[in-house]
């Protein structure tokens, strides 16, 4: 996969991007994506995190994670095809500051707290939703699998 890290924040530590690249790659292999598939991922601060929560979701606070699928087509929205063009399956924005005031919250670790949301994102990206209990409860399950699965448990 390729993976493009925006740091806006200037907080995440090379060896946190190399642990994020591995739990992506392997939940993107356990979900069966595209080896070739781009995506980004930019960390951000609660400001910057709110502003954009307010302008393309109309809630005015700050949140921990906002995905952009790139594979959903909107209204008066063109689909960009073609078999040399690598499927982008869109951008995940992060909120440091946020991970860390969660991971205290919830008593277990940052590093725990970063993985939670960046699988989250991720699985938005790949059609996941919880609008619904039904979409909600197989969301959450996968969701839980994959970083149980690669060693991300509650407790740590």
């Amino acid at each position: 996969m390729n993976i493009d890290f925006i740091d806006e924040m200037n907080q995440v530590t090379d060896e946190e991007l190399e642990w994020l690249k591995n739990l992506i790659e392997y939940a993107a292999e356990m979900e069966e994506v595209n080896q070739d598939a781009e995506l980004s991922i930019t960390f951000v601060n609660n400001s910057q995190i709110q502003e954009i929560n307010r302008d393309y979701r109309q809630k005015d606070q700050p949140t921990d994670v906002i995905s952009f699928a790139m594979q959903e087509t909107g209204e008066d929205e063109i689909e960009i095809v073609g078999e040399e063009l690598p499927e982008h399956l869109g951008d995940i924005i992060v909120s440091i500051e946020k991970a860390r005031d969660q991971a205290q919250e919830y008593n277990h670790s940052y590093k725990r707290e970063l993985g939670f949301l960046i699988v989250h994102g991720f699985l938005h990206l790949l059609g996941y939703d919880h609008q619904t209990v039904e979409e909600e409860k197989e969301m959450f399950e996968r969701q839980k699998h994959i970083l149980e699965e690669f060693g991300l448990k509650r407790d740590g």
